[in-house]
């Protein structure tokens, strides 16, 4: 298909905000948000962390004067209701260059690894357990039998005497003790 003169053509748009609002809210600055909440890799595309409902947010006007927020809703897409969050359309400062904002990152990287625990160190323990624990792994299945083969006539003399009935069934003092089991009855309506 050939193009001709009567043919429309598309008239080419700007790269600028399409309103020129502006929130009246203060501007934030770069250097003071952590570095983490901005991403600067590609310049023309730079997006940040918004202040107020903390999701990722492009940043318009790159190439004008005034750098600010897309406007944005604070909810999930097609879950919450659609409400405008206070920050859209809020101007922003480059006080910062990208190579400061590189290095800032890097820094903070640095320092979150370091702060991030690498070994676990096992409890000290005290003389007794660690007498217990060897003497457990000396323990071996004969050694166990001879253990219990010396333990064994101590038991049974206590079961002797935990079965030995004591003299006279009543005691001295208080009533005396029934030798069958009780059932309580119902009384009849």
């Amino acid at each position: 298909m050939t193009i001709t003169s009567a043919m429309p053509k598309a008239r080419k748009r700007p790269t600028r905000t399409r309103t020129k609002r502006v929130s009246s809210l203060p501007a934030i600055k770069l250097s003071q948000l952590p570095p983490s909440h901005i991403d600067l890799r590609d310049p023309l595309h730079a997006v940040l962390v918004c202040e107020d409902c903390e999701t990722l947010v492009p940043i318009t006007g790159m190439q004008d004067k005034v750098q600010k927020l897309v406007p944005h809703h604070t909810g999930k897409a097609g879950e919450a209701a659609a409400i405008r969050c206070r920050s859209s359309n809020r101007r922003i400062e480059f006080d910062m260059t990208i190579p400061e904002w590189r290095q800032a990152l890097t820094d903070a990287i640095k320092e979150a690894s370091s702060r991030t625990a690498t070994t676990v160190l096992p409890k000290a323990f005290s003389q007794q357990t660690d007498r217990t624990l060897r003497a457990r792994a000396e323990r071996t299945p004969a050694r166990r039998v001879a253990d219990w083969d010396t333990v064994l006539p101590r038991v049974a003399d206590a079961d002797k005497s935990r079965r030995a009935v004591p003299d006279g069934d009543v005691p001295t003092e208080g009533p005396a003790v029934p030798l069958t089991t009780l059932h309580p009855k119902r009384p009849e309506r």
